[in-house]
């Protein structure tokens, strides 16, 4: 230490008493940067730890299931089934479309209708996380569809068609199980799609064609993780619960 500094540090010990500062003697101090610009934090929802922080390990407690299988099956009725026994463990992704309604089917219950112009806007949005073309119709399950039933905490049933599972199988992020609902025979598929009376005969034979094309990639080696055959109601819906349920995560079932 310099003689300067030696000075200097015992003027500091040996002063006297009365050349001390007062107590209460305070000094203007410049505002720290937290004092000049106070900054609340709040802290990540649920979700929002989901969907950015950990996806892959968070989205197990909610993984998603994807049912698909030929119109025809009985995916609605399965389905409407296991959400009236399970009403507040499953959430619907409701898909988009630009088919027309159905009978009794309510835009934002059963299918988000929007025009083939909206549809293709998404598409360039990157709002959706599998969308195909069906015969002259697009389907597709937005992002926003998904979160919306993560947001409630709950596991996300999506009910989407081949090319759609193609391509929900290479999203690693959703973690999700793979369920295929298959018809009986092909003469059984057609019987229950013409007693519909919903279809023309070119829009029928679309639908079987597709039902062939499907049936074949239900055989592809880890394409799906379970196949249910619905050629009895309860024995195919019970099939179904076991995997869904039994097969889940069991602490969200108490």
């Amino acid at each position: 230490m310099s003689s300067a500094g030696m000075s200097i540090y015992a003027l500091a010990v040996s002063t006297p008493s009365f050349l001390s500062v007062p107590r209460n003697l305070t000094y203007p101090r410049k505002p720290t940067q937290r004092q000049q610009h106070p900054l609340k934090i709040e802290p990540k929802s649920r979700i929002e730890q989901m969907l950015t922080t950990n996806p892959i390990q968070t989205v197990q407690n909610f993984r998603p299931v994807v049912i698909s299988g030929p119109s025809g099956t009985g995916k609605s009725t399965l389905l409407k089934r296991l959400f009236a026994e399970y009403p507040d463990k499953f959430g619907f992704s409701v898909s988009h479309t630009t088919r027309s309604p159905r009978t009794g089917e309510i835009d934002g219950r059963d299918y988000n209708f929007v025009t083939r112009e909206s549809f293709q806007s998404l598409i360039t949005a990157n709002g959706f996380i599998e969308h195909a073309q069906f015969g002259s119709n697009l389907y597709g399950t937005s992002v926003a569809a998904i979160k919306s039933v993560a947001e409630q905490e709950r596991i996300c049933i999506l009910d989407i068609e081949m090319e759609g599972v193609k391509q929900v199988k290479g999203r690693e992020d959703l973690n999700a199980r793979f369920v295929f609902l298959a018809p009986p025979s092909m003469e059984e598929l057609e019987r229950r799609l013409r007693g519909r009376n919903t279809e023309t005969e070119d829009s029928l034979q679309q639908r079987l064609a597709q039902a062939r094309n499907e049936l074949a990639f239900s055989q592809t080696p880890g394409a799906h993780d379970k196949i249910v055959v619905n050629d009895d109601l309860e024995q195919a819906y019970g099939e179904l619960k076991e995997f869904i349920v039994d097969g889940g995560e069991s602490r969200w079932w108490n």
